[in-house]
């Protein structure tokens, strides 16, 4: 029950805070849209000028993403670590709550080393003028590419090795156990970079339909939690994969 408690509040934690930056993030949107049409001529400066990005500002898209990721992936990481906790308590392990808060902190500590490649590529795709200021592709083209590559990506071995592991909490157990506090940092490392490989080109479609939309990260929360958990979860992430291609395609000839 400890463990669900915390798994549940550091979740709620989290989309509250997404929530709340979409909203600033809207509102500020609105407020330069605003202030643009007061001018003709500034909006055209804007419209032709990419801001660099200044330290802090780096610092707080990253802090973004690694709540982001902490709000979308935790509750999908929730059976194996209630299992994991479950397991503690009978093997020997003094400490099952400690050992098991560690086995969480060091999964998101891998989401987060995620969220500093997501950020990277943020900054890249912003300075060559390819988002909008929601974060959303202003290329067409770019957008229908990552749809089609995600499809592709759902289709490959290595989606499928990494979404083998992330499905079946018993047998990652069985085969990774390690005692103590060190075990449990090497496990939930392990668990999250198989997330990582499995659910990475997912992430990437938030460019698509925009990082602070918040339907878009709720549909790609629930897609992932499905296709992890559920009994023909995989076969569906394929049949997903195979819509993604298409709706790529689509679009590209359009």
């Amino acid at each position: 029950m400890a463990v669900l408690v915390g798994l549940g509040g550091i979740t709620v934690a989290a989309w509250v805070y997404v929530v709340a930056s979409a909203r600033r993030m809207a509102s500020e949107s609105v407020d330069t849209m605003d202030d643009s049409m007061a001018s003709m001529a500034p909006m055209m400066g804007a419209m032709t000028k990419v801001q660099p990005w200044t330290a802090t500002e780096f610092a707080l898209r990253l802090a973004m993403w690694a709540v982001m990721m902490v709000a979308m992936m935790v509750p999908t990481a929730a059976p194996m670590t209630l299992l994991y906790a479950a397991v503690a308590r009978k093997a020997v392990a003094p400490h099952p709550i400690a050992s098991t808060s560690v086995f969480v902190a060091s999964y998101i500590a891998m989401w987060t080393i995620f969220s500093l490649v997501a950020t990277v590529a943020q900054h890249a795709l912003d300075q060559a003028a390819l988002l909008s200021p929601m974060m959303v592709s202003t290329s067409a083209g770019f957008g229908a590419a990552l749809l089609i590559a995600a499809g592709i990506y759902q289709l490959t071995p290595l989606k499928n090795a990494c979404l083998k592991n992330c499905r079946a909490p018993a047998h990652f157990l069985s085969r990774y156990w390690r005692n103590g506090n060190l075990g449990a940092f090497r496990m939930g490392l392990r668990l999250g970079a198989y997330c990582v490989g499995c659910c990475w080109i997912l992430m990437g479609l938030l460019f698509v339909g925009g990082v602070m939309n918040l339907l878009w990260i709720a549909a790609i929360a629930i897609f992932v939690l499905l296709e992890k958990t559920i009994p023909l979860g995989d076969v569906s992430g394929r049949f997903a994969g195979v819509a993604m291609i298409l709706v790529g395609a689509v679009s590209l000839a359009v």
